[in-house]
C-alpha cells in the first residue's frame, strides 16, 4: 500500500459511510495534503440518494470539490448478478454481535465494485496529474470482502504502474483498522454517527438491521450525548 503521493495530492471515493469519510479526514490532517475531488457512486443501490446526500456534507466540511460518479451499467450488471443492494432486494440481516459472514458478503457483493471505482479514481488522478486515490478499506470487512484487503491494493497498485501514464497510487488509511478504530479516529476528528450514512438502504433513517449497520453499531457502541 502506498503511503504517500506526488504532492500528497489525492481522488477520495467518497461513499458516505464511515471508512470513506474517515480516510478523508486522516489523509487531510496531514497539511501537505489535498485532495482534489470526491466521487461518489450511483449505480442505482437502494441507498444512492442518502449516501450522495452524507458525502456532499463530508466533502463541503473538508472543502472538496464532489461530483456524482454515474454507473448505471454497473448497476445493470448487479441486477444480473441477483444483488440485494438494489431496489427490492432482500437485504441479510446481522446484529452487532453478528453483523454478517461470506453469505451476507455475496448477497450483496456488486460485480467488480471497487475494482471499476478504483479505475474510475485513476483516471481522474491521471487528469489532475497524478496522486492518490483514497479508499476506505478496513481489516475487518476484508474477511469476507476480499476487495479491501491488502493484497487487493497491492495488486491495483501494480495495474496502475501499466495502467496510467503518470503516478497514480493506492492509500487506504484505514486499512489496517476495523469498525471500532476507525469509529474512535472519527472521533478523534469530530465526527460522529450522524456525520455518516452507513446503510445499505436509502430513507429518513437508517434501517438498524442490515449488515452495514450492524458493523456501525458495533463500531460506535452505546450512544453518547449529543450523537
Amino acid at each position: 500500500m502506498a503511503s504517500g503521493a506526488p504532492a500528497g495530492r489525492a481522488v477520495v471515493l467518497l461513499s458516505g459511510g464511515l471508512d470513506s469519510g474517515v480516510a478523508l479526514a486522516m489523509w487531510l490532517a496531514r497539511p501537505e495534503h489535498t485532495v482534489v475531488l470526491a466521487l461518489t457512486a450511483d449505480y442505482g443501490q437502494q441507498s444512492a440518494a442518502a449516501e450522495q446526500r452524507a458525502a456532499r456534507r463530508l466533502a463541503e466540511r473538508f472543502g472538496v470539490p464532489w461530483r456524482a460518479l454515474e454507473l448505471p451499467w454497473l448497476g445493470d450488471a448487479a441486477a444480473q448478478a441477483d444483488c440485494a443492494l438494489l431496489p427490492g432486494g432482500a437485504l441479510p440481516h446481522g446484529t452487532a454481535a453478528d453483523p454478517g459472514d461470506a453469505s451476507s458478503a455475496a448477497a450483496v457483493w456488486v460485480p467488480a465494485r471497487n475494482l471499476v471505482l478504483l479505475s474510475a479514481a485513476a483516471a481522474f488522478a491521471e487528469a489532475a496529474g497524478g496522486g492518490a486515490i483514497l479508499a476506505g478499506f478496513n481489516r475487518e470487512e476484508a474477511a469476507t470482502f476480499p476487495d479491501n484487503s491488502a493484497e487487493f491494493v497491492t495488486a491495483m497498485d501494480h495495474a496502475l504502474r501499466w495502467g496510467a501514464r503518470r503516478p497514480v497510487t493506492v492509500c487506504s488509511p484505514t486499512l489496517p483498522l476495523d469498525k471500532p478504530a476507525i469509529a474512535a479516529a472519527a472521533r478523534r476528528h469530530g465526527l460522529g454517527p450522524q456525520d455518516f450514512w452507513s446503510c445499505y438502504t436509502g430513507g429518513s433513517a437508517p434501517c438498524g438491521r442490515c449488515e452495514s449497520c450492524a458493523r456501525s453499531a458495533r463500531a460506535w457502541g452505546p450512544a453518547t450525548p449529543g450523537e
